[in-house]
Formats: C-alpha cells, sequence, structure tokens
C-alpha cells in the first residue's frame, strides 16, 4: 500500500489519529478499493470508532494487489507510536507540505514520511503487526430516533459538563426539545448531587426524527473525541439511536471521508430483568430468533483472519463466548473492570466475534483430562 497525502489533509489526518486516540490504544489500518480505513476500539469493546478516506483525499492512492484467494494487507500499530508523529497539528500545518504512507508487509513496516520546508524530510518506520478485520455492524436505518445538528451547537453545549464527567444522557422533551444531562446514579442522594441539564430548541438542529420520550446514555469521553474532529472540520453530526441498551452511532458524512462512531448505551431497570447481563454483555439463557437478527444487525462485530496465515486469532480480540447463566454477575464485573470505566453499571458491551477463513482448520477446543471427575467415588 502507497498514499501521499499533500496541503492541508495532513493536518485532517493528524486530527482523526487524535480522536482516534481517545478510544483505543491501537490502530487498525486496512487498504481497501475504496479508500484508506483508519478504525480503533476501546479495551471494553463498547466503543468503535471508524474513519474512512476516499481515493480523492489523497494526491496518490495505491491499496496494492491482492490475489484472487487472499485479501489486501492489512495491519495494527501502537497508538502512541502512530500518534506521535502527528504529535502537533499547528506544526503539521505550518511546516509539512506532503505525507508518505508505505506499508511493506515484507519487511513488516510501516513507513511515514513527512515532506517538510527546507527540504528536511521525516522519516519514521513503524513496527505493526498483521491482525484481523475488524468492523462492526451495524444499521442506521432501523434506528427509531434521528438527529442531526452542526457539531459547534453540540460542543457548546457539552462544554457546560465538566471534565471528570463519564455519562451523559441524550433525552426528548416537549416541543421537540432536546435536553442533555448528566447521568446520575438511583442510589445517588439527592442533595449531595449536582445535576446539570442543558435544553436545546428544535430549531437549532437541522433534522430532528425522535420518538417522544425517548433517551439513551452514553459515555461522554469518546463523544468529544469526536465532536473535536467535526468541529473542527465543520461537519454536521448525525446521531442514531434507539431503545436504551442498543448502540447509538454517530456519523459524518463527506465526499472524501466517512466517520463512524458506535457507542454502547445505558440499559433501562426494566430491559435488565428481561434480559440478564454481566459485566456489560447480554447474555440470553434461551436465545430467540429476534436475538439473532438484533446481534447481526447492531451490536455484532466481524473479524475475518487473512488467508495466507495459520495462526490463531489476534489476542488484542478475543473471541467472546456466552458465559453460563449460572455465574456470579459481581464478580465477573470486578474482573472485567476497565479503568476509568465506572463500575456496576449496565452498559451493554459491543459484541466481537472471530470468523475463521473458510477451508482453514479450526483450532482445536479439547484439552487433555489430567485428572478424572471423583463425584461419583463421594
Amino acid at each position: 500500500m502507497k498514499c501521499v497525502i499533500a496541503g492541508g489533509n495532513v493536518k485532517v489526518l493528524g486530527r482523526a489519529v487524535h480522536s482516534l486516540s481517545r478510544i483505543g490504544d491501537e490502530l487498525y489500518l486496512e487498504p481497501t478499493e475504496n479508500g484508506l480505513s483508519l478504525r480503533a476500539v476501546n479495551s471494553s469493546r463498547s466503543a468503535f470508532a471508524s474513519f474512512l478516506f476516499a481515493p480523492l483525499f489523497f494526491q496518490l492512492y495505491e491499496p496494492g494487489s491482492a490475489g484472487p484467494d487472499t485479501e489486501l494487507f492489512r495491519c495494527k500499530v501502537h497508538m502512541k507510536s502512530f500518534l506521535g508523529i502527528f504529535r502537533s497539528l499547528p506544526t503539521l500545518e505550518k511546516s509539512v507540505g506532503k505525507c508518505l504512507i508505505l506499508l511493506k508487509p515484507r519487511a513488516s513496516r510501516l513507513v511515514l514520511q513527512l515532506h517538510c520546508k527546507y527540504g528536511v524530510t521525516k522519516t519514521h518506520n513503524l513496527a505493526f503487526q498483521e491482525c484481523e478485520r475488524l468492523q462492526a455492524v451495524f444499521d442506521t436505518q432501523r434506528c427509531a430516533s434521528r438527529l442531526c445538528a452542526p457539531a459547534r451547537v453540540l460542543a457548546e453545549a457539552v462544554v457546560h459538563f465538566p471534565p471528570t464527567l463519564a455519562e451523559v444522557t441524550l433525552g426528548t422533551g416537549p416541543g421537540g426539545k432536546i435536553s442533555l444531562r448528566n447521568y446520575v446514579e438511583d442510589e445517588a442522594e439527592p442533595s449531595k448531587t449536582m445535576v446539570t441539564e442543558m435544553w436545546l430548541a428544535e430549531d437549532e438542529f437541522q433534522s430532528v426524527a425522535v420518538a417522544p420520550g425517548s433517551h439513551i446514555t452514553f459515555c461522554l469521553r469518546e463523544f468529544r473525541a469526536l465532536l473535536s474532529f467535526a468541529e473542527a472540520s465543520n461537519l454536521p453530526l448525525t446521531i442514531h439511536f434507539d431503545e436504551p441498551g442498543r448502540p447509538v452511532v454517530f456519523t459524518l458524512d463527506d465526499t472524501v471521508l466517512e466517520v463512524h462512531l458506535v457507542l454502547a448505551t445505558l440499559s433501562d431497570l426494566k430491559s435488565n430483568s428481561q434480559s440478564p447481563s454481566t459485566n456489560g454483555v447480554s447474555h440470553l439463557p434461551i436465545p430467540s430468533d429476534d436475538f439473532a437478527d438484533d446481534l447481526e444487525s447492531y451490536m455484532a462485530a466481524m473479524e475475518t483472519s487473512e488467508g495466507g496465515s495459520g495462526g490463531p486469532p489476534s489476542p488484542s480480540l478475543p473471541l467472546c463466548t456466552p458465559r453460563p447463566a449460572e455465574s456470579d454477575p459481581e464478580e465477573e464485573e470486578e474482573e472485567g473492570a476497565v479503568p476509568g470505566t465506572p463500575p456496576h453499571k449496565k452498559f451493554r458491551s459491543l459484541f466481537f466475534g472471530s470468523v475463521m477463513t473458510l477451508g482453514r482448520p479450526s483450532p482445536a477446543t479439547t484439552q487433555e483430562v489430567l485428572a478424572e471427575d471423583s463425584d461419583g467415588e463421594c
């Protein structure tokens, strides 16, 4: 893969990397015929972000060649290593005139060259790891509510919330008004809790099509990461959401750029009683037909391994299989706690699985029994 980014698009790429760095610790690069895709997912699998840069975004774009039975090469790099190249956005705008990204699978190197003023060239050689496809599957057409507003309006609304706030609730009110309120747990004492709520009129949005009385609660940190990019790029932000517990999808659309941010939402107590969840992931003892459709349309994520590699799935994206319903929810929440995520909250995580390439033998799942069960002898 070889691509050249010229002019102000170098800073746009830098902004995208800054936003993705607030999502996950690894950056996934996948060159496709439709453009270069940069993706990230957080450690709890509750946030997924994707930036797709169209070929028109580049001065030169060559995704590489793939055989009839193989796919284009994709890889992942450490986020801090990639972010260090685009650390100073003002410097990129003033001194960098062109950026070259070259992927060398045989040398196991991702080369980035910054062509600066006065003939200075900065070359960065990053080590990468061959990875599987990371893709969240969702359908925005099936969402019951949709909002579209300038990013500046939403950015001015969330600026009133403290930086340490973890979750925010988006809801609808009378007269088509939209509210943003900091999430307060039911156990909190009202006399010792500060509540901040913002109301936005319907005319501040470009389009409003929401279900009456609908509301969702999602993480504010990842939302702010996308808002900063949207506001700097002067792009309208569209919010697609459904009932609580279903993922919310934020989208940015442009002629040369397509951005998606998928966040898990907080489930209501009523939905929790109907579908128990453990450590943020909903496990149904008896899956129904509707559950399979919902998983595929909203909350599934697909990882297809490389056709030429025979190794197991990437350790950074483990295979998620439902645990037994008899497991202790509190114990699993403590073991699967993620730094920065408030405990004891019923967030439904995005589902990530691993789909091996057809024709490849799957890894063995049986293990040798070292000691037989002695229950019958007692």
